[in-house]
């Protein structure tokens, strides 16, 4: 299978257009039709339907299959970018909205001071947005956080030939309004909040769907959606009663209006894990800054 083909393919379907798939990759439209029939006749089977454009039922199946095909392909062609060009003149590092900013910010600095000609650009990501985009070879170091069992690693995307290292592991609190039933307990289980309302909000606050993995346990429902990644505004509708969240216990007292329960044992753990693929220069100095020499 020509992962030409399938990336053309994966455009198309995304675009629900020959020729607005088209533009995007540079192709004219007729070459854009002869790849997909090219990736049709190889398969054997029908991917896409034309008028509207769809994909068939073996064309799902083909797209759930070809975004970690390209992904693991984008990530061994940037592994080999890094291992085989000079040391980069600028760091490029990403972080998901809960990982260890405290943490990563002094290794940024210190990095910087240590290499003045170095440039440093950080982005504030999504969890996968960050991981996937370290494999890409779009950022060169990323800091993802995520809730697991004290045991368990974070569970994150198959990318190949990514390192993930632990940089530092913390308790969780729930955060409820301050005249919640619940505000005044010494601490919470998930398992007596599993048929509350929560605010599902992914990227500033544990995910619902890790907070059923952890607690083994169906509920968990999403009273108020929040796409955003501000911590001050979850806190605000927290205040306001749109549904309970868990944070960090350390990120979770910055309002007077919540209440923030520890989890009571055993329970969960906030961990930020470093993820990266081969390291040098001022990646690999941030790597160490942030979690000790590396082996």
């Amino acid at each position: 299978m020509d992962p030409h083909l399938l990336r053309t393919f994966v455009t198309v379907a995304r675009r629900a257009s020959f020729s607005t798939a088209a533009q995007e990759l540079g192709y004219t439209q007729s070459a854009v039709s002869q790849q997909i029939a090219a990736l049709e006749a190889d398969l054997g089977v029908p991917l896409l339907r034309r008028r509207p454009v769809t994909p068939t039922d073996a064309g799902h199946r083909l797209l759930e299959h070809a975004a970690p095909i390209l992904l693991r392909l984008d990530a061994a062609r940037a592994d080999i970018r890094r291992v085989s060009g000079a040391p980069p003149a600028h760091l490029r590092a990403g972080a998901s909205p809960l990982a260890d900013s405290g943490r990563l910010a002094e290794a940024l600095v210190g990095v910087r001071q240590s290499m003045p000609r170095v440039s440093v650009v950080l982005s504030v990501l999504g969890r996968e947005e960050v991981v996937t985009a370290v494999a890409r070879g779009e950022l060169d170091i990323g800091l993802v956080d995520g809730v697991t069992a004290p045991s368990d690693p974070l569970r994150l995307a198959d990318l190949g030939a990514l390192t993930t290292v632990v940089v530092s592991e913390g308790p969780l609190a729930v955060v409820l309004p301050d005249g919640h039933p619940l505000a005044t307990r010494a601490t919470l289980r998930l398992d007596d909040l599993a048929d509350a309302w929560w605010i599902d909000a992914p990227d500033a606050a544990t995910p619902l769907a890790q907070l059923r993995a952890v607690a083994r346990a169906d509920g968990f429902r999403s009273g108020f959606a929040y796409d955003g990644a501000e911590r001050s505004v979850l806190l605000a509708l927290v205040a306001a009663g749109a549904g309970l969240a868990l944070l960090p216990e350390s990120v979770a007292r910055d309002r007077s209006d919540v209440a923030a329960v520890p989890l009571a044992a055993p329970a969960p753990v906030h961990r930020t894990e470093l993820a990266h693929g081969s390291l040098t220069g001022p990646a690999a100095a941030l790597a160490t800054r942030l979690t000790g020499p590396l082996p």
